[in-house]
């Protein structure tokens, strides 16, 4: 009589770490799936053995103890599924297209023909700008470090990249404005006017703010949900619209190729949000509180920089309709998520 052998359990398959899936991940995913090493499940025995150290005390107290929660972090998903080789890519592309607008409109000496009014709105809006500029990527950069989950710090890292690519771009143009313009004070008295001027001391106050919001989730919403789509506004749309009514065609083609950085870095961060909303409906108030204690924010600076091009002594706009255009975009982004999240199915699941 043959003894029955024990049955053996069958082995893991290669995706395992995505639990009991019934398709094959995607490329992103595999590239992008549980790729944080500072989360606990994945964190290494450092946190175990120095739970209190400075480090690992900032994690538990800015994003493991954030107001913001949702049980599974790793089920969220870019909606253009980005990875650094697509990436990468897209913006090999990107930066053909904006070398391509530089090269033609130098050859062609545009800068000499800008009129008064467009060289001082460059100078007083555009290349002071960097300063912002830098702030929001650090805040970006600050996001990605601390995200919950892999499939966020990615999508971070491509913003904290797409600002570094704006900050050159206008770093780029301000020396050509320079030469073109050397008594008009573009690239000497940026700092100036970004530390002094009247107009951009609350965008400053503002980036200045954000960069202490320590907690992740209120740095996102400053940041990703209130103060970017804010100044955005300002600085991308209306700024090239108004330069294109000056005759700065360069500016306008510049803006509207940067703003696809901007649209793209808008859909991953409405897509979390209303994520955050489905899985844990709780979550709705504490995006409404951050909001609300930063939209007068990032109007005073929309108010702000309104002013300055209000001042052109040719086609400018009135300070209050760029502060009430900008806030209208806003609103427009954030009614898209409140109103576009599936929140009884968050409800749902987490009744089960």
């Amino acid at each position: 009589m043959t003894t029955a052998q024990p049955r053996r359990s069958r082995p893991h398959k290669t995706f395992s770490a995505f639990g009991d899936i019934r398709r094959m991940p995607s490329d992103y995913e595999v590239v992008t799936h549980a790729q944080n090493w500072t989360m606990r499940k994945n964190r290494t025995s450092a946190f175990e053995q120095n739970p209190s150290s400075p480090p690992n005390l900032w994690f538990l107290t800015y994003r493991d103890h954030s107001p913001l929660q949702v049980e599974d972090w790793d089920a969220f998903r870019d909606p253009d599924a980005l990875t650094y080789r697509t990436y990468v890519g897209l913006q090999a592309e990107a930066e053909t297209k904006t070398g391509g607008v530089l090269e033609q409109y130098a050859e062609a000496g545009a800068d000499a023909t800008l009129s008064p009014g467009q060289v001082s709105l460059l100078t007083k809006v555009f290349t002071p700008s960097r300063y912002l500029l830098h702030g929001m990527q650090q805040v970006e950069a600050y996001l990605g470090y601390l995200a919950p989950t892999s499939y966020v710090t990615n999508t971070a890292g491509f913003a904290t990249a797409d600002c570094l690519r704006r900050v050159t771009l206008v770093a780029y143009r301000t020396r050509e404005l320079e030469l073109a313009h050397p008594g008009a004070g573009a690239g000497s008295a940026d700092r100036g006017v970004w530390e002094r001027h009247e107009a951009w001391q609350p965008a400053r106050k503002a980036i200045e703010k954000a960069l202490i919001a320590y907690d992740w989730g209120e740095a996102f919403t400053a940041l990703n949900l209130v103060l970017a789509p804010t100044l955005d506004d300002v600085l991308l749309r209306q700024f090239k619209e108004v330069s294109r009514d000056n005759g700065d065609q360069e500016s306008w083609l510049l803006s509207s190729y940067l703003e696809e950085d901007s649209d793209r870095r808008a859909r991953w961060s409405g897509a979390l949000a209303r994520f955050t909303l489905e899985h844990r409906p709780e979550n709705e108030a504490v995006l409404r509180r951050w909001i609300d204690r930063w939209a007068p924010i990032a109007d005073a600076a929309a108010a702000g920089l309104g002013t300055l091009l209000e001042t052109l002594p040719e086609r400018g706009r009135s300070a209050r309709e760029v502060e009430s255009g900008a806030r209208a975009k806003r609103e427009e982004f954030l009614s898209g998520i409140f109103s576009g999240a599936d929140v009884s199915t968050g409800k749902e699941r987490a009744g089960r």
